[in-house]
């Protein structure tokens, strides 16, 4: 679907949906910092994940900026499964920022340690397929390792690791305003942004971020929603914090033989129409935190059906899957269920005369996969240098704002074709084991992409190769792009009636093959394998055919 690209002059005033139903008084101590100077930089609207990251960046280089939430830390917050690309994202935003306190947050053992004693560690990706009133069969499970010889995900708590690094942004000179609530807002293309509070303080930025969420007062007010939205993929969630969750391996009705315990990483359970997901915060020895985060996301029909009180459903789905339901025998919610409508939203411009908006004000697809973090933190990355460059050049021209646009609308779509497909693919096995094969293929050479970047960067300190990575237009990146619309296109046949189940697996299949992705020793390389797992020294083999007998466009890439 094309998207309009029109430069916008936004200059206009809001009132912010965001502080309805609330105190217009700030409370005494819900604040650290009381500025001495109203005027700023930049001004980062949301202090969650996103915005409290961009704003340590951005006041460790020097940039007046003011951090503002009309709520407070801590707080809950999902998005608390982390994947190779977040970690490794953040691991980059540590060094090529000089923010060393963000670098505990790229990998489990630090953040345990450094961080909080609240995580779950994740040394897997694990889907166990099931259907209704049926036994589960063991050969309808997959799960992709992250090898523990190189690094272990976590499980973040979100309420203290986003406390954290709100707290890195405070230490470093960002001015927080929690608890306050923007009443109105001015954008003008030539000075810049106003905002004025609820209790009468008007504040002026240079710029302004807008890290809300998708509440975004920005795009509800300069009419940058999609209306309808142009994602593919259609789902709704339900989800809370539970206590007493047991883990899957001591309650499954039959032992499926995978290397590594489905409790030790994000199970998902898998079902034609949704999934379950199920995120142990209590998975190690050191752990201090009894909990698990548990969400029940549904597409199709159920996506659209009147919903019933989000306990009542869940309690009804566990009926219907009494292997999943033996984890939740003694099982107890810990805070309320929060049942959301359609979870795609989607923008048609993310930047406009001085502002822009972050991955979750920008658009969102689905929780699957737990793509989010990784979408904020390239965000962020992408936005911080052109940030810091415009506050030391005293120019906030769009122009140099609108290849952050390209990336998020880029990320929002590949997104989308992973989601769609997906659930396309969960309604027969087969299918959907294939489709197992093509998220990893992408999400294993996206990470490796941006850590091969990283590794020259580290040896060179050349700032550029980042830039000329962000821009995603290797050949490497194009086979990405094929692959992902392969399966979009192949799943939107199966959706029509045209194509059988049977018949797309196989012509899944045959693009990555005809693709050589993979060696052929390679786990994901083998049809019959569905667990995957690679050691040191199949690992160094592997990279060693990426540079000597891979498809010219990956040789090129890794060379």
């Amino acid at each position: 679907m094309a998207r309009p690209r029109t430069r916008r002059r936004l200059a206009a005033r809001l009132r912010n949906p965001q502080c309805r139903n609330r105190s217009h008084r700030n409370h005494a101590g819900s604040r650290t910092v009381t500025p001495t100077d109203s005027k700023f930089e930049v001004a980062v609207l949301g202090a969650g994940i996103a915005g409290s990251t961009l704003a340590a960046i951005l006041a460790r280089h020097e940039v007046k900026v003011l951090l503002i939430d009309s709520g407070t830390h801590p707080r809950f917050a999902i998005g608390e499964s982390t994947i190779p690309y977040a970690t490794s994202t953040m691991h980059v935003l540590a060094e090529r920022y000089r923010v060393p306190e963000l670098a505990p947050l790229s990998n489990f053992k630090d953040t345990a340690t450094h961080v909080s004693t609240m995580c779950g560690q994740k040394q897997n990706f694990g889907f166990v397929y099931h259907e209704p009133d049926a036994p589960p069969a063991a050969e309808k499970a997959n799960q992709v390792m992250v090898p523990i010889w190189w690094r272990t995900e976590a499980h973040w708590f979100r309420q203290d690791i986003d406390t954290y690094v709100f707290n890195q942004a405070v230490r470093y000179g960002a001015v927080p305003r929690l608890n306050t609530c923007i009443s109105d807002i001015g954008v003008d293309p030539h000075s810049g942004a106003e905002l004025r509070t609820s209790s009468g303080e008007t504040f002026t930025a240079e710029y302004l971020v807008d890290a809300t969420g998708f509440r975004s007062v920005l795009a509800e007010r300069f009419g940058l929603r999609e209306v309808p939205t142009r994602a593919r993929t259609h789902s709704r969630s339900l989800f809370t914090h539970m206590i007493g969750v047991e883990p899957y391996d001591d309650v499954a009705p039959l032992r499926y033989g995978q290397p590594s315990r489905w409790h030790d990483g994000t199970l998902h359970h898998v079902f034609d129409g949704g999934w379950l997901w199920v995120i142990p915060f209590d998975n190690h020895d050191s752990s201090k935190n009894p909990l698990c985060s548990v969400g029940l996301t549904l597409t199709g029909a159920a996506a659209l059906a009147d919903r019933e009180a989000p306990d009542k459903e869940f309690a009804d789905f566990l009926r219907r899957f009494p292997a999943v339901a033996e984890q939740f025998r003694t099982a107890k919610a810990v805070r309320p269920w929060v049942s959301t409508g359609r979870l795609q939203y989607s923008a048609t411009d993310t930047v406009g005369d001085r502002f822009c908006l972050t991955a979750q004000s920008a658009g969102a697809v689905d929780a699957l996969f737990s793509r989010g973090l990784a979408n904020s933190f390239q965000t962020v990355n992408a936005l911080a240098w052109r940030l810091i460059a415009a506050a030391r050049e005293k120019d906030w021209s769009t122009e140099r704002f609108v290849g952050v646009d390209a990336i998020q609308q880029r990320m929002f779509d590949m997104h989308d074709d992973l989601a769609y497909s997906s659930y396309v693919a969960f309604r027969d096995y087969d299918l959907w084991n294939v489709m197992i094969r093509v998220w990893d293929t992408f999400n294993f050479y996206t990470e490796a992409a941006l850590a091969h970047t990283f590794s020259r960067y580290q040896t060179t300190g050349d700032d550029e190769l980042f830039r000329t990575h962000e821009r995603l237009d290797s050949g490497l990146a194009a086979m990405m792009r094929e692959l992902l619309a392969t399966a979009r296109t192949t799943c939107e046949a199966v959706d029509r009636g045209e194509l059988t189940p049977g018949d797309a697996a196989a012509t899944l299949r045959a693009h990555l093959e005809q693709g050589r992705f993979w060696p052929t020793y390679m786990p994901q390389g083998k049809p019959d394998t569905r667990y995957f797992y690679t050691n040191p020294d199949l690992t160094t083999q592997f990279m060693y055919w990426t540079r000597t007998e891979a498809p010219q466009r990956i040789r090129e890439y890794f060379a």
